[in-house]
């Protein structure tokens, strides 16, 4: 019995801390202060759009072309597509259009490896722009990462990820997920001074900077983690343009949920491995940018948060409900936290019916924990396209 309460003390510290760590900064989210940001009076810099395409077929085209739209001297930005493994056919459409067109076939496909490649034969440019193959951006997309001020020890910025697709219940509540790591690991975090979390698309550098970070890094996945760790290591930053929308597909169904959620996971585990030898130089050196994003690698994810601790305090109201009472209250914390950080646009009849799949997620999510082995050895591909 012993064993059993002090199990049970260990659980409620490490959900405490991870919860009160997501009110924090989701509270900061909404009343936080935001700093007014100056727009530069700068010339038109000179931006590479780079866009990695493994077996993206489908999408490539939507978003190629949202690139070429831009309100923007087309003599200050290329575009240039990594094609990897995707059929002739499309090669031959992608060639046909103003841009730079690299075709690769990586032995083991790699993000990393693919901008790695591209940015070794380019030279010249001011900004670089990394885009997934699902993403498409407005017109006015480029003006927008042009005026904003690169100075200090800011080298980039993460633009507003949206989503591009609300079509399935799935599809919806990652829409939702994605809107509330925009509130707490984004807007929460540079309200409070820190820096903003990257997201793997939409993101855009100093691109002689950016070349040679990314030259040392080989990530298979999670190649944001490997590179904001890196960046913040370093003493970088990376602001947040929260105006600036970039439009990303969501998964549409419990099998790509399941796989995008285990390479994710997996990633977590191991930079987690990879950089925690470094925390006590950067306590030492107050880089608390650094120590925030370790302890983003430490933390439970929210839906394991949000499954277990409904799970948690039910079982335990079974066996002591007076020490149930503060499961239930610390649940209740958790989702206060997450409807602050959800849009009031979504919040519609939609969002409600989609809850109802919670419970499927959670367990697909509760199960990649015992599927992570050899997860981060080879590259997990999400397939797109809007079914």
């Amino acid at each position: 019995m012993l064993l059993i309460r002090l199990l049970e003390i260990i659980l409620f510290v490490c959900f405490s801390v991870n919860i009160l760590y997501l009110l924090v900064f989701s509270i900061a989210s909404v009343f936080g202060k935001r700093e007014k940001r100056e727009k530069e009076a700068v010339s038109f810099r000179r931006v590479a759009i780079l866009v990695p395409a493994y077996k993206e077929d489908r999408v490539i085209m939507e978003c190629v072309e949202s690139c070429l739209r831009q309100n923007y001297p087309h003599d200050r930005y290329d575009v240039v597509v990594i094609s990897d493994r995707m059929e002739a056919a499309t090669n031959g459409r992608l060639s046909a259009l103003p841009l730079i067109l690299e075709v690769v076939r990586f032995e083991n496909s790699t993000k990393a490896k693919a901008l790695n490649l591209a940015m070794s034969h380019l030279s010249g440019y001011d900004l670089a722009l990394i885009l997934d193959a699902d993403n498409t951006i407005g017109p006015d997309y480029l003006n927008q990462v042009n005026a904003a001020p690169f100075n200090g020890n800011i080298v980039g910025y993460q633009t507003h990820r949206t989503a591009k697709n609300k079509n399935t219940s799935l599809a919806y509540l990652d829409a939702v997920s994605e809107e509330v790591n925009n509130s707490i690991f984004r807007q929460g975090h540079v309200n409070m001074g820190l820096s903003a979390a990257l997201i793997g698309s939409g993101m855009v550098f100093d691109f002689e900077l950016i070349k040679k970070m990314l030259s040392d890094i080989h990530a298979i996945g999670g190649f944001d983690r490997a590179l904001e760790l890196t960046l913040f290591k370093a003493g970088k930053r990376i602001d947040y343009l929260p105006e600036t929308y970039v439009l990303d597909e969501k998964v549409q169904n419990c099998r790509d949920f399941a796989r995008q959620r285990r390479r994710w996971l997996s990633a977590q585990i191991h930079y987690l491995r990879e950089f925690v030898g470094d925390v006590p130089v950067a306590l030492l050196n107050k880089n608390w940018d650094f120590c925030d994003k370790l302890f983003q690698q430490m933390s439970i994810p929210r839906l394991l948060l949000l499954g277990g601790a409904f799970i948690i305090a039910l079982v335990i109201s079974f066996i002591s409900w007076q020490v149930s009472l503060k499961w239930w209250a610390l649940f209740c914390i958790l989702i206060v936290s997450l409807l602050l950080a959800v849009p009031k646009s979504l919040y519609t009849r939609r969002l409600f019916v989609a809850v109802i799949e919670l419970p499927e997620t959670f367990f697909s999510m509760f199960l990649n924990l015992f599927r992570l082995k050899g997860a981060n050895e080879k590259f997990i591909h999400t397939e797109h396209g809007v079914e």
